[in-house]
């Protein structure tokens, strides 16, 4: 047996160069509950809780050294006051999604009739499954083109209890009659599609680059706005009159983004900055 705050003390040695020290404490802390049920409190009041089976989170310090994120490390991670389930073939939800989330459920929590509201790209669901758990009149659709993404949204619909139609399908396919057909008109569309330019991969951190899906961040430098003109081109079919579009949204492409839905007429347009002040979401109605 070994004491776990020696451990710890091997954590900083081990990650200083990578991390800050209040990050390496985080990830120790993080994984020493969900591998021994040892809550950060609990080992500031005892302070020579010793711990058998080392291994498994030495394992987890090995991963960290390489650059795997703790999320995946752990296979799970919360998002909006929820828990869901992650791996390698979904992206890690992110705080700026959460603000995405929360001001789609600022706009209809007052909503008294049900609506419709259609996630593209959901990826681990996290945008579809916070919906459909904050907003009871919500009927949630959420569409990927990743049957494996798709496991894992549905497995976090379970997890937190809550429903939610999965249709896989390409957005970029310009046929959807079975999507059409299935789920009619949608009061609500939401997206948060690949918008990172292979330009700005410099830009990104390695843990980044090195684990998460790649179909899931990237797009062409000569097209940025092609999943956002894609979708805009689909909500005027499928779109309600005065229904609304949400975007999360590469923080450099504001304006260009203002103009994509002029010219598909949504009026109303509103592009609102994230906690960071950068341009992260917007805003169109239908019209």
């Amino acid at each position: 047996m070994r004491m776990l705050r020696e451990v710890q003390n091997t954590f900083q040695t081990e990650l200083h160069a990578m991390y800050p020290k209040k990050e390496i404490d985080n990830f120790f802390f993080m994984l020493a509950e969900a591998y021994y049920g040892i809550s950060r409190l609990k080992l500031a009041l005892e302070s020579d809780v010793k711990i058998e089976n080392l291994e498994i989170i030495l394992n987890a310090l090995d991963l960290l050294k390489k650059g795997k994120p703790i999320q995946y490390i752990l296979g799970e991670t919360e998002f909006f006051g929820l828990l869901f389930k992650v791996n390698a073939h979904v992206l890690i939800p992110r705080p700026e999604t959460e603000e995405l989330v929360d001001w789609i459920i600022a706009a209809f929590k007052d909503q008294g009739s049900e609506f419709r509201v259609l996630d593209i790209g959901t990826g681990s669901g996290c945008i579809a499954v916070s919906l459909a758990k904050n907003l009871p009149k919500a009927k949630v659709y959420a569409l990927d083109v990743s049957n494996k993404a798709l496991k894992m949204a549905k497995q976090n619909a379970e997890l937190n209890n809550v429903e939610v139609a999965f249709i896989e399908d390409n957005i970029l396919n310009p046929c959807h009659t079975e999507l059409v057909s299935a789920s009619h008109k949608f009061d609500v569309i939401v997206s948060n599609p690949p918008y990172v330019r292979l330009q700005e991969k410099a830009l990104m951190k390695g843990n980044v680059l090195n684990n998460e899906p790649h179909v899931a961040l990237f797009v062409d430098d000569d097209d940025p706005l092609l999943f956002y003109k894609t979708i805009c081109e689909f909500s005027k079919a499928n779109l309600k009159e005065n229904g609304k579009l949400f975007f999360e949204i590469n923080e450099y492409l504001g304006h260009d983004m203002i103009d994509l839905l002029k010219d598909y007429n949504f009026k109303d347009i509103e592009l609102k900055q994230d906690i960071f002040k950068k341009d992260r979401m917007i805003k169109g109605v239908f019209s």
